[in-house]
């Protein structure tokens, strides 16, 4: 483990190159900010209408590049012409470009083909492989964002109205739908699931969801067993927290040390003002 941060190998070496390949949000600027802060030296790859145009902006012309979503080729040459050592991927892509949007070069195209089951996980897990293969390291997208993790227990000073059965209930559940790559996000009352997470994702969830007029209503957010954070961390922020007061619920229960919480001292001051409890659970 490197003193930069607990999820960075530990022969990370802090003086070589790294290449933050950015999609949407602003987890990739929360990112790289962590990164500058501790002094490495960081390039940026953008993907054509995910990279927010002012993280862009921000690094200088020699040290950015662009490139459209599925153009591995691209990628791949320019993770050399920046001299990279260590990659890290951070931020979403529309869920939609899966279906409509892509634009795969003929490497592409050869690693979706060789795929027996088409979804992020093993989307994003052979771009990966194709990264490595060329000699770059995939680090955790974890690393650097330690002090934004969700941390075990209350965030937000104050336990809200449930009995800890009905916690556990959600935890439970929750476990097995991530486990079977359902998805991220489930919320429940009082032993009933209201909603399950799938391709629409957590705020679409949370809406349908809070259409049920009651309250006790917990969010249940956690990764599935087999996560690879190289490519994918669970997250939370403003926007979802302003969605959970719209839907009338009262508790969310993130994986602590697997869960970013975006401006989180902004979210947990927030959720106090809305009485909503943030908690992180082992």
């Amino acid at each position: 483990m490197s003193d930069l941060s607990r999820f960075l190998p530990r022969s990370f070496d802090p003086g070589a190159k790294v290449t933050l390949i950015a999609g949407r949000g602003s987890y990739p600027q929360l990112t790289a900010d962590r990164i500058r802060s501790n002094g490495v030296d960081l390039s940026l790859i953008a993907l054509d209408g995910e990279t927010r145009d002012e993280l862009f902006e921000s690094f200088p012309k020699e040290r950015r590049r662009k490139a459209k979503v599925g153009q591995i080729g691209k990628l791949v040459k320019y993770l050399k012409v920046l001299e990279t050592r260590y990659v890290v991927m951070v931020g979403q892509i529309q869920p939609g470009r899966l279906f409509k949007g892509l634009h795969p070069d003929l490497r592409a195209i050869k690693i979706l083909a060789s795929l027996k089951e088409k979804n992020a996980a093993t989307i994003f897990g052979a771009i990966v492989a194709e990264i490595e293969a060329a000699g770059c390291e995939v680090l955790d997208a974890r690393a650097f964002l330690d002090e934004d993790l969700a941390s075990v227990g209350t965030m937000t000073g104050f336990r809200s109205a449930y009995l800890p059965e009905h916690l556990d209930h959600g935890i439970k559940i929750g476990a097995e739908c991530a486990r079977l790559h359902i998805g991220q996000s489930i919320l429940v009352r009082k032993g009933t699931v209201l909603a399950v997470e799938a391709f629409e994702g957590t705020d679409q969830m949370i809406q349908r969801g809070g259409s049920f007029k009651t309250d006790q209503k917990i969010l249940v957010k956690m990764p599935h067993p087999d996560h690879d954070f190289r490519f994918d961390v669970p997250v939370f922020g403003m926007t979802t927290l302003e969605t959970l007061k719209e839907a009338g619920v009262t508790t969310a229960a993130l994986a602590a040390n697997k869960t970013i919480i975006l401006n989180k001292k902004e979210v947990l001051t927030t959720a106090h003002e809305y009485g909503i409890e943030i908690l992180g659970f082992s």
